[in-house]
């Protein structure tokens, strides 16, 4: 058997298995002591689970920790697939040993943890999880290891209706109707005898139906903990069984757990769904509908303050603003392919009244209905989920010559999409989004420029911004998906484009197949905030798919029509989630050209209202966004009450200002700075918002 590393190198083998374990042992022992599993062929494999042909083989290994004790560099997201799975099952083991009456659905792993899914007459709440944590300890230390049996689907499924667990069955049926000939279980703890169906032990063991894989053993499980419980129905549907669903979730030390929590204690500190409601910048109304915001006034600066930074931007780099609808019809969206394929990610097409009645009179289903939708055989229009195809079309409404490439069309255009309920957050994932879209249409041999120029129009946003943590994915098609459109030469070339334009960058990459969309690669930014979570913002794409399935072209030097490619780039994303992000990322405290109130007068006694008034009218001719406070406070409360809503300058003013035409500042973060001549202030504070800088507002 030939086993190919991830450098290229073959390592071969006289058997007809090989684990991951013997291909690890065969490089060397210290790589097979830190194995936990393996990639073989692309998929997750257990690290003694047979590969019985020739495979692309690459190991999963623990992550190295530092002096702290916390992982070095990025966690692998293999690794703690792994690990969360396991300790799903211990977490699940350690329920089934406190209430052996619970019934086990599914516990699948997740970003940031795990859950699993039981049906309990007892409601567990948070006073059980320090019970369940002490057993979760036991099974650990008892360092059990996980071991993958299999059985033809036909006595698999024998079994489980035997057990009569019939989410178990429901689950293993699945997998039958998926296409298995087996069906896996995986036991936690030793195995006596070759034939584990009818062996008893006194040793501990647990087993579970599942697809895996595991961590070799209990004992890899560093640090974990019991997160929280609530409650979820069978397949998400609310008329079916109810769960107690119990999250968890685990790490390779309890630094980085630690760490996690204390990122998690930042996280709720930071909320934008609390901030925002607080310091009055959006809202979302029952009425109006989940995951439609509304942009208050002081959310509305923000948002207007980013559109006209970026639009100054788009200006200098020669984009041309356009202007389209919010529905189109649905033939649109069939030639670009956007409708029917993603049907759940759309709002219903829009029909008219009298062809619906008509329709309705012929006894046409709702299952009918759709079918037609899909033939073409029933026209209608759709919300636009995309803002592609009318670009397309304002570049196709005129003949278009070599001599006017590139064309680069801007819009900030809403678009929306049918997001479930329990998936919207906020701002940061809704069902109607502005994007600050853009569409260049360029001749083949302007591609690499113009995407670099995009690249750097998103790198202009994160060092403005100050975020400057951040890596670059390159997503790719899968070779093996019938998803991605066109032919595979013209995304060879594309991808290629991709990879250099992120070669350039001087920051770390990775090119992940897969993750591109359906007519073509794309580069997405994923930066780090502030409290050290990742928010994939910014994108470029190249396509070639579909000015093809428009039938674009433009004249060319030799008189002849040619075909545009296509760049899709979009720095912010949507103003909605990049919005939401700058929330969390500031706290709320913006840098001062954002910030809705610029400067905050007060005047420490009724008696320099007039004094305060010159000052606030100096502020605003000067274009700061300004109001004072003329409450009957203290000084002291009305600093608290500025602090507290994030106002970045406060001028006190009182006699002594008044009398030297001055004024006393007050920074958010630098506290008391003295004194300043007004006009001073007023020189700086503008230079600051004009530059987009840091604070430069000093005595």
């Amino acid at each position: 058997m030939n086993i190919t590393l991830p450098d290229g190198s073959i390592k071969t083998f006289d058997q007809p298995n090989v684990t991951a374990r013997d291909v690890a042992k065969s490089i060397g022992e210290g790589l097979a002591k830190a194995a936990l599993g393996a990639k073989v062929d692309g998929q997750l494999y257990d690290l003694d689970r047979p590969i019985t042909q020739d495979a692309k083989v690459a190991i999963v290994t623990k992550p190295r920790l530092d002096k702290e004790g916390k992982t070095k560099g990025e966690h692998n997201p293999d690794a703690l697939y792994l690990l969360r799975h396991s300790c799903a099952h211990v977490m699940a083991e350690a329920i089934q040993r406190l209430w052996p009456e619970a019934l086990l659905a599914y516990g699948p792993p997740l970003d940031n943890g795990f859950y699993y899914d039981i049906t309990l007459e007892k409601p567990i709440s948070t006073d059980d999880f320090a019970n369940i944590e002490a057993e979760m300890k036991k099974i650990v230390e008892e360092n059990r290891p996980f071991t993958r049996y299999e059985l033809p689907t036909d006595q698999g499924l024998k079994r489980l209706i035997a057990e009569d667990n019939k989410y178990k069955i429901d689950n293993a049926q699945r997998a039958i109707a998926g296409g298995a000939n087996t069906l896996s279980w995986y036991v936690t703890g030793p195995l006596p005898t070759s034939d584990i169906r009818h062996q008893t032990s006194d040793i501990p063991r647990w087993e579970d139906l599942c697809q895996g894989p595991h961590v070799p053993s209990t004992g890899e499980i560093a640090a974990f903990k019991v997160m929280s419980v609530a409650s979820s129905h069978w397949h998400g549907d609310v008329e079916s069984d109810r769960f107690q669903r119990v999250y968890g979730t685990a790490f390779f030390s309890q630094a980085d757990l630690d760490a996690y929590l204390e990122q998690l204690e930042q996280a709720r500190q930071r909320d934008h769904r609390v901030i925002g409601s607080r310091l009055g910048l959006f809202a979302i109304d029952e009425m109006v509908g989940q995951g439609l915001i509304l942009w208050k006034p002081k959310g509305a600066i923000i948002r207007q303050e980013l559109q006209n930074f970026i639009t100054g931007h788009l200006k200098r780099q020669g984009y041309q603003q356009v202007f389209t609808p919010h529905i189109g019809k649905l033939d649109l969206f069939r030639t670009s392919g956007h409708f029917p394929y993603y049907r759940e990610s759309q709002y219903p097409p829009l029909i008219d009244h009298d062809h619906l009645t008509t329709i309705a009179k012929e006894g046409c289903t709702c299952a009918e209905l759709a079918n037609r939708l899909d033939k073409g055989e029933v026209d209608g229009y759709l919300l636009k989920p995309m803002n592609c195809p009318f670009h397309i079309k304002v570049f196709d409404s005129e003949k278009r010559s070599y001599r006017d490439m590139p064309i680069r069309l801007a819009e900030f255009g809403t678009v929306y999409r049918w997001e479930q309920s329990g998936e919207l957050n906020g701002m940061t994932r809704v069902r109607g989004f502005t994007q600050d879209d853009a569409h260049l249409f360029v001749t083949e041999d302007q591609l690499d420029a113009e995407v670099a120029g995009c690249l750097d129009l998103v790198k202009i946003v994160f060092k403005t911004l100050g975020m400057d943590d951040y890596r670059v994915r390159v997503g790719l098609r899968d070779p093996g998906s019938d998803k991605y459109v066109g032919e595979p030469a013209q995304w060879d070339k594309a991808e290629a484009a991709c990879k250099r334009a992120a070669e350039t960058l001087g920051v770390p990459f990775t090119a992940e197949p897969g993750e591109a969309a359906f007519y073509g690669p794309k580069i997405d930014f994923v930066v780090k905030d502030v409290i050290g979570r990742s928010w994939q913002l910014g994108t470029v794409q190249v396509d070639y798919q579909l000015p093809n399935r428009f039938d674009l072209s433009y004249v060319g030097q030799d008189n002849r029509p040619h075909r545009p490619v296509m760049i899709h780039r979009a720095p912010f994303g949507s103003m909605e989630r990049f919005v939401g992000c700058l929330i969390e990322h500031f706290g709320g405290a913006f840098p001062l050209w954002l910030s809705p109130e610029q400067v905050r007068v007060l005047p420490i006694s009724d008696k320099f209202l007039a004094y305060s008034n010159k000052v606030l009218d100096a502020l605003k001719q000067a274009g700061l966004r300004a109001a004072a406070d003329e409450s009957n406070e203290r000084v002291n409360a009305k600093i608290k009450n500025a602090q507290e809503e994030k106002i970045p300058y406060m001028l006190v003013v009182g006699g002594k200002d008044e009398a030297a035409g001055s004024v006393s500042v007050r920074c958010r973060t630098r506290g008391d700075l003295g004194a300043l001549p007004l006009e001073v202030f007023v020189t700086k504070a503008v230079e600051e918002v004009s530059t987009q800088g840091r604070a430069t507002v000093s005595v």
